[in-house]
C-alpha cells in the first residue's frame, strides 16, 4: 500500500516467551489492539523492537507476520539496522520481498561512520530496493549523526521520503525547513518532544509508549496535527512523565514494562538485556501506575471530527 506519512506510528515490540524464543502470536496481538485504537502506521523491528537482537531468519518471521496482520490496513514500514551497507542493502531487498510497505534507514551498527560514509551507506540503501525510506538518525544513541548539510546530498535519491528526529534539539526541523523546504516529511522521534516537533512541521510521529497508551497517544497528535495545541496540552502533560521514559538507555525495558502493566504484553526482552528489578523497577512501575490511576476519559475531551 502506498504510505500516508501522517499521524501515529508506534515503534512495535518484539515479544518474547520466557525462554527469549520469538512470540508471534502475542505481537500480533499487541498490533490488532493497536490498529483498533487508531494508529496510522507500523514500526516494526526499531530499537523499541530489539532488531540487533534478532537472528535474521527471525526479522522476516516478524515482518510476515505484521503484513499478515495489518493487511492493507495500515503501512508497515521495518527498521534496517544492520552491521554493514551490503547487509543492509540485502535486508532492503528481502523485506521488499515480503512485502512491506517502507523502510526506517538506520545507520551501520558499531561503527561510527564520518559524514561521507553515512550519506554513502543511506544512498546505496536507497537504491538496494524500491520501497520509500525514513531515515533514522538519532546520535545520541547510535553515534552517527546526519546533520542537514548531509540530509541535503541526499535530496536526489527518489525513495528517500522521510527523516524521523531523534536528535533531542527540535531547533534542526527549523534547519532542514529552511534549506529543503518540503523535501522531506518529518517526524518526531522522542516522545516527550512531539507537541514542539509539530510546531516546527513534524506530521508525523513515531513512538515507544504508544504501546502503551494508543488512544491518548492518537487524540493528542490528532489535535496537535490539526493546530489545537491548548486542546492536545492536557493529554501531553498527562502523559509527560511517561514519556520521559523514552529517552532512557534501557527505554525498551522501559516500554515493556509499561506495556505488561497495562496489559498490553510481556516484559521480556532479549539478553543482555534483562527485565528490570529493584529500585529502577518500582521508579517505573509508580510511573505507569500513576498514568493509569489520573487516565483522562476521551469522551469528556474535544476530538478532530
Amino acid at each position: 500500500m502506498k504510505v500516508n506519512w501522517r499521524g501515529v506510528f508506534p515503534a512495535v515490540t518484539t515479544q518474547f516467551n520466557a525462554d527469549e524464543s520469538l512470540n508471534v502470536e502475542s505481537t500480533q496481538r499487541n498490533m490488532q489492539r493497536l490498529i483498533d485504537d487508531g494508529v496510522n502506521g507500523f514500526i516494526m523491528l526499531g530499537t523499541v523492537g530489539e532488531n540487533c537482537s534478532l537472528r535474521p531468519e527471525e526479522k522476516l518471521t516478524i515482518l510476515r507476520a505484521a503484513k499478515e496482520v495489518a493487511g492493507g490496513k495500515v503501512p508497515i514500514l521495518s527498521g534496517v539496522a544492520e552491521f554493514t551497507t551490503a547487509q543492509a542493502a540485502d535486508y532492503a531487498k528481502a523485506a521488499e520481498k515480503i512485502g512491506i510497505d517502507g523502510l526506517m534507514v538506520l545507520p551501520g551498527m558499531v561503527y561510527n561512520s564520518d559524514a561521507r560514509e553515512t550519506v554513502q551507506h543511506f544512498r546505496t540503501v536507497a537504491r538496494a530496493s524500491g520501497l520509500p525510506i525514513m531515515i533514522y538518525n538519532n546520535p545520541m544513541v547510535y553515534r552517527v549523526d546526519l546533520k542537514t548539510e548531509s540530509l541535503a546530498q541526499l535530496a536526489d535519491e527518489k525513495t528517500i521520503v522521510a527523516l524521523k528526529d531523534s536528535s533531542e534539539d527540535v531547533r534542526r526541523l527549523n534547519d532542514v525547513h529552511n534549506i529543503l523546504g518540503d523535501r522531506f516529511v518529518l517526524f518526531a522521534g522522542v516522545d516527550d518532544l512531539v507537541i514542539e516537533s509539530v510546531l516546527l512541521g513534524a506530521v508525523g510521529w513515531v513512538s515507544g509508549l504508544t504501546n502503551a497508551f494508543p488512544r491518548e497517544s492518537v487524540r493528542m497528535m490528532e489535535l496537535a496535527l490539526a493546530g489545537r495545541y491548548e486542546e492536545a496540552l492536557p493529554i501531553y502533560r498527562w502523559l509527560m512523565p511517561s514519556l520521559h521514559l523514552d529517552t532512557f538507555p534501557k527505554l525498551v525495558q522501559y516500554i515493556k514494562l509499561a506495556e505488561q502493566i497495562v496489559g498490553r504484553g510481556s516484559e521480556m526482552v532479549r539478553s543482555p538485556r534483562l527485565v528490570l528489578e529493584g529500585e529502577e523497577r518500582a521508579r517505573v512501575t509508580k510511573i505507569i501506575e500513576e498514568a493509569v490511576r489520573n487516565r483522562p476519559d476521551l469522551d469528556k475531551l474535544p476530538s478532530v471530527a
